[in-house]
């Protein structure tokens, strides 16, 4: 399970260094691709793997799972790690999460987000919640 958070950033050849302590639970490759909220996910093989495997039982009549599968796939890159435990961020990847050089790279649970550290610092981010509104959502789910 991934969790912590770095403060990192990109370089200009658009490689992000994955802390060590989350890169070494994804293992020599990982996926990498567009999150919800304008961040981007990243996936050890098998995590992408059951991922596909829950959205392959969605119905494809459904355009908005068309969207999704669009969304989340079609961006979508294999990732290995070099020799400095860096990966390259697709340039269509970077623009879709905002990203010009500082990140907010995060554990979160089955994948890691990689942010913008503009867009998560932004007062008008909406991916983060106060503690008596987490109670109150969760209260929704018996929680």
């Amino acid at each position: 399970m991934f969790m912590g958070t770095t403060y990192n950033s990109i370089d200009d050849k658009n490689r992000m260094i994955v802390p060590s302590k989350l890169r070494a639970e994804l293992g020599a490759r990982c996926v990498l691709t567009k999150g919800l909220d304008k961040c981007l996910y990243i996936y050890t093989t098998e995590n992408w793997a059951r991922q596909m495997e829950k959205i392959e039982k969605l119905p494809e009549s459904d355009p908005k799972v068309r969207a999704f599968i669009r969304h989340f796939c079609a961006n979508a890159c294999e990732c290995e790690f070099d020799k400095q435990g860096r990966i390259v961020i697709p340039q269509e990847l970077k623009s879709y999460a905002a990203i010009e050089k500082e990140l907010v790279t995060m554990g979160a649970m089955s994948k890691i987000e990689v942010w913008s550290k503009d867009v998560w610092e932004n007062p008008a981010n909406n991916s983060k919640m106060e503690t008596e509104d987490f109670a109150n959502a969760l209260t929704e789910y018996n929680f």
